[in-house]
C-alpha cells in the first residue's frame, strides 16, 4: 500500500482545530453519518452561534461538507480531505458519540429529512 505524505502545514492546522473539545465532539458525531446543527445544540448543550462558529471553522477548513435538505443544514465528514488519515485515527482514540445521538432519537429530538 502506498503510503501519502500530508504537508506539514495541513497536518498541524488540522491537529489544532481538532485540540478543542467541542470541534472534537462534533468531529465525532459526524464520523458515521450526518448532523444538524439544532442536533449538536442538543447534543453539545451549547447556543446555536456557539455551535455555528465550530462549524465555520471545521468547514473553511475542508474537514466537513455541508448539504441542504430543505430547511436544514446537514454537516458530514469530509473523507477526501488531504489529512483524513490523521482525522480518522483521532477519531478512532475517542469515545464513541453513537450513544449521544441515539438518546436524542429515544427523546424525538434527532431530525429525520427525506
Amino acid at each position: 500500500m502506498e503510503k501519502t505524505m500530508i504537508e506539514l502545514e495541513n497536518a498541524a492546522q488540522t491537529l489544532k482545530l481538532l485540540g478543542d473539545k467541542t470541534r472534537l465532539t462534533i468531529m465525532g458525531l459526524v464520523k458515521d453519518g450526518e448532523c444538524c446543527v439544532c442536533e449538536f445544540v442538543e447534543v453539545l448543550q451549547m447556543s446555536q452561534p456557539s455551535i455555528s462558529q465550530h462549524l465555520r471553522k471545521l468547514r473553511d477548513a475542508g474537514l466537513v461538507k455541508e448539504q441542504r435538505k430543505g430547511q436544514w443544514i446537514f454537516y458530514s465528514l469530509n473523507t477526501s480531505h488531504p489529512t483524513y488519515p490523521i482525522i480518522q485515527q483521532v477519531l478512532e482514540q475517542i469515545p464513541d458519540q453513537k450513544e449521544k445521538l441515539r438518546a436524542l432519537e429515544e427523546a424525538g429530538l434527532r431530525i429525520q429529512c427525506d
